[in-house]
């Protein structure tokens, strides 16, 4: 008899599965994709999140699978101002992990179907949902699926676009940012290697991050989306704004995207849990978002255990509530200091910024606290 469903088979959703097998939990995971999407998009894993991912026994494949980011470097004018490292040496994880989106579901959905070979139900869209205090029925539709399903928790990991939110009725308020985006991957021609680059340019910032396979991503902030992806344009830029060429005829993934946030009212509603983008969308500037929903999880846990086994769970669920919005909200903000100092400046004005940059960065202390935010530790 299944005790929780889980609405959503990506990485938030598969993680929270596998995690939930590990303690005997009965789960099911209903993902209307009938595949993954082949299309890399989040790439970065932070040390919060990779100790997480351990231990459901996927961290070391990740690694192997991933290029580990232990330096970032920021540079302006084609020289460098500041330079920050990602971790101790001696922590287990002193690195972000670069890795492929649909490389990290492979492994994550690898290890849930080890655990149970019938948790994902794949082709499976929820279209409504009831909750009569004592479980949680799902109205299903897709081949081979069962119309209904019922458990005593579900939980909401189906993205920003969330069904289960909207089922919930659920407020989740968005804010649009004037902030645009260029994206692509090209085979490595900068001489960053395994490490991280940002340049703060007078036209705004470029950001570029190593990918597995002798592959490096390209980042372009933009004032106004492009009329369509191009990938010459972007390799233009990059050229103009960093002085690095790369090979527009060699590019082998391209995207443009906008920036919005949400965040829902309350990640509770009577038997269900939001956790992940369906309960709280952040710029991907700076890479937490996924990492975030993996958080969501593991805190959401030991109370879905503890409600399992009938204890008290209401103080429990609102804890949850409280303590996930605030991380949310902390990492939302970290998001938009990231895309203010990726915006365009004067001239003057931007040598001014990036001197101060450069003495505060020449304080370890400083330098140490700066990189701890910016992988969520």
């Amino acid at each position: 008899m299944t005790e929780v469903l889980i609405v959503g088979g990506g990485p938030v959703g598969l993680y929270l599965g596998a995690l939930l097998l590990q303690h005997g939990v009965a789960v099911r995971i209903l993902e209307k994709r009938t595949g993954r999407n082949a299309h890399t998009r989040a790439i970065g894993i932070h040390p919060p999140a990779l100790a997480a991912l351990d231990r459901i026994g996927v961290a070391s494949a990740l690694v192997a699978r991933g290029v580990p980011i232990r330096r970032g470097h920021a540079v302006s004018a084609g020289r460098e101002i500041a330079h920050m490292p990602f971790g101790p040496v001696s922590d287990r994880y002193p690195f972000v992990l670069a890795v492929p989106q649909p490389v990290t579901e492979s492994i994550l959905e690898r290890r849930l179907l080890e655990l149970d070979g019938g948790a994902l139900l794949r082709g499976a869209e929820v279209t409504d949902m009831h909750d009569d205090g004592g479980r949680v029925t799902l109205t299903v539709t897709g081949a081979g699926v069962p119309s209904r399903l019922s458990a005593a928790v579900a939980v909401g990991a189906d993205g920003a676009n969330s069904t289960v939110r909207r089922l919930l009725s659920v407020p989740a308020p968005e804010k649009r940012y004037p902030d645009h985006y260029l994206m692509g991957d090209f085979p490595e021609s900068s001489p960053y290697g395994s490490d991280a680059a940002l340049f703060l340019e007078e036209d705004g910032i470029v950001e570029s991050f190593p990918l597995p396979g002798g592959v490096r991503r390209w980042v372009v902030r933009l004032d106004r989306p492009p009329a369509r992806p191009d990938a010459a344009e972007l390799a233009g830029l990059v050229a103009t704004r960093t002085g690095v060429a790369v090979d527009a005829s060699r590019n082998s993934m391209l995207s443009s995207f906008g920036v919005r946030s949400r965040l829902a009212s309350r990640m509770v509603a009577g038997r269900t849990a939001l956790i992940g983008d369906a309960a709280h969308e952040i710029s991907p500037i700076g890479g937490q978002g996924m990492n975030l929903g993996w958080l969501d999880a593991e805190s959401l846990l030991p109370v879905i255990l503890a409600a399992l086994t009938g204890q008290p769970s209401g103080a429990a669920l609102r804890r949850f509530d409280a303590a996930r919005r605030r991380a949310a909200t902390a990492a939302k903000r970290q998001a938009e200091v990231n895309m203010v100092l990726g915006r365009p400046l004067p001239g003057g004005v931007l040598r001014a910024r990036n001197t101060a940059i450069a003495r505060v960065a020449a304080v370890p202390a400083i330098n140490a606290f700066v990189a701890k935010r910016f992988t969520m530790q």
